[in-house]
């Protein structure tokens, strides 16, 4: 089996326990997280190929991290992890991508991602749940944080942070690729159980 159908089976395996736990029918989490129903069926039997936005749709209606959707079994108490082997899970037209690299347990867990940004490439995301903070730690390059349509450019050596129910955009500014390392903290509690 490649290393993508079995993150596949993975992710169809979490989503379906998830969505049963919650109590959704297909259907309901359908019309919550506004992926067509179709969509989700195909997930469910690790078909088709989600993105990103998808994800974080099902990951925020279900309340658990994107993480928690695409993780195996633990792996022992430390977790050491190369950015070569995650696969992007997402990839701009411009060669711009996002991984997700891992998420800390606990009651408030935090996603760490990494993203490289091609200078004039965004990614918009739609909000997530309340209580979500996002922070952008740029080590090179600068990228232009749109939070509620103000722009605020973060530059290497910079950290930014804001609450991420609103809708934001990341855009790659200035020349040079931005590198930046993301970490989503999640609200505790039912929100981020797994």
């Amino acid at each position: 089996m490649t290393e993508t159908a079995a993150a596949l089976r993975t992710v169809a395996h979490n989503v379906r326990a998830a969505r049963t736990r919650a109590g959704l029918s297909l259907d309901e989490l359908s019309r919550r997280a506004q992926v067509s129903k179709g969509a989700l069926v195909a997930l469910e039997r690790a078909q088709g190929n989600p993105n990103l936005a998808t994800l974080v749709r099902l990951a925020d209606t279900l309340g658990i991290s994107v993480s928690a959707l695409m993780q195996g079994p633990p792996q022992g108490r430390v977790r050491v992890v190369t950015a070569d082997d995650v696969a992007p899970l997402w990839t701009g037209e411009k060669g711009s991508e996002a991984r997700l690299m891992l998420t800390t347990s606990g009651p408030a867990p935090v996603e760490v991602w990494r993203w490289r940004l091609e200078p004039g490439e965004d990614y918009p995301s739609h909000p997530h749940q309340a209580g979500v903070v996002e922070t952008v730690s740029v080590t090179s390059g600068s990228v232009t944080l749109i939070v509620d349509g103000t722009e605020h450019t973060v530059g290497a050596g910079q950290t930014a942070t804001f609450d991420g129910d609103t809708a934001h955009t990341y855009l790659g500014s200035g020349t040079e690729t931005c590198h930046l390392i993301m970490t989503v903290h999640l609200p505790p509690g039912p929100a981020s159980a797994t």
